[in-house]
């Protein structure tokens, strides 16, 4: 396999939902990160259609491909190597960036990496902060997952410490917004309001808390729960809604929660790294309240850049040249989507 100075050069696609991402990274440099998002075709739902997501990925992909390669200066058959998030995610979205994959790595004779989505979410930090600690607790934090992962080795080495047992956060997040007449997605919404309310004014449960509960899994359904019933008691008694009160109490809840077990897991397990990521992870009081936390554990705190929170082709690129330049064995031709791929498997091998 030809490679870089930097390392393997990586074309990744990421289609697990609502957003075609094509990104093109060389080691740990970042050389190219295209996205087409579809979200304005789900706002009007309030939440993502998989059949949408999945017809948008279609006629995105080409495109985003090309204006992927474009700003890296490549052709597609520079690259050493295919990379695809193979699941966890839609399967329909999945299905139409393995397809894409798996055709490209064949008209081009290059190895094909099937990666796992949560993987990629930990392995994009290296692109702004370099080779990644190891081990570190990862808090993964999105629309779909609520995970505390440790990893040990991100090419092959990841176990789940803890995750959602309902509601993700970034699920909670859009429902509450939805409860508060905010636009689809709500986390940028909340994020906004909150500044302006007191998150003290309204006392918001913190799921799985007590000493009984497990102490790295996360619930946020009661939580959502709780706020439509306070909000629903003010319209009832003809009272008004305090908007920005309500977000900045439900966020903080929220990344109360996320930061606390956060921190346990990192205390419990000898570990002095964490990772946040994950498309939640672009929240403002999530990132100032993880680092004043990991600062008092005297703990250290790595952060992906806003941008690359979010879904993007960049962070299966970032895995899939992690995996190539480790040796690690690729994909089978057959290669097929999984929308349950757990996170131990960090790529499906031949």
């Amino acid at each position: 396999m030809a490679e870089s100075r930097s390392g393997p050069l990586v074309l990744g696609i990421e289609t697990s939902c609502d957003e075609t991402g094509v990104g093109i990274v060389a080691g740990h440099k970042l050389l190219a990160d295209a996205v087409a998002s579809s979200v304005e075709e789900h706002a009007r739902f309030g939440g993502v259609v998989p059949e949408v997501a999945s017809r948008a990925h279609l006629e995105a992909m080409i495109p985003t491909v090309h204006r992927a390669c474009a700003d890296a200066g490549i052709t597609p058959s520079d690259v050493d190597a295919i990379a695809v998030t193979a699941g966890p995610g839609l399967t329909g979205a999945l299905l139409v960036g393995v397809a894409a994959a798996k055709a490209y790595a064949l008209a081009l004779a290059k190895p094909l990496y099937g990666v796992n989505h949560l993987a990629a979410h930990v392995a994009v930090d290296t692109l702004e902060h370099g080779a990644l600690p190891e081990p570190a607790v990862a808090l993964l934090v999105s629309g779909g997952h609520s995970s505390l992962l440790r990893v040990d080795d991100i090419t092959g080495s990841i176990t789940s410490l803890g995750s959602t047992i309902d509601d993700a956060a970034g699920e909670a997040f859009d429902k509450v917004a939805r409860i508060l007449g905010l636009p689809f997605p709500g986390g940028p919404h909340i994020d906004r309001l909150a500044t302006t309310g007191s998150a003290d004014s309204i006392a918001f449960p913190r799921g799985l808390t007590g000493p009984r509960d497990a102490p790295y899994d996360f619930s946020f359904s009661g939580l959502k729960t709780a706020v439509a019933r306070w909000v629903e008691r003010r319209e009832r008694d003809g009272e008004s809604v305090p908007v920005a009160d309500v977000a900045a109490a439900f966020q903080e809840a929220v990344v109360d929660v996320l930061t606390a077990k956060a921190v346990r897991a990192c205390r419990e397990t000898g570990i002095e790294h964490l990772i946040l990521g994950g498309g939640v992870a672009a929240n403002r009081r999530l990132r100032a309240l993880a680092e004043t936390r990991v600062a008092t554990a005297g703990l250290r705190l790595r952060v992906p850049m806003p941008g690359l929170c979010t879904d993007n082709g960049a962070m299966v690129a970032a895995l899939g040249s992690l995996l190539a330049g480790a040796g690690v064995p690729s994909s089978p031709n057959d290669l097929g989507a999984d929308s349950t791929l757990p996170v131990t498997l960090v790529s499906v091998r031949a």
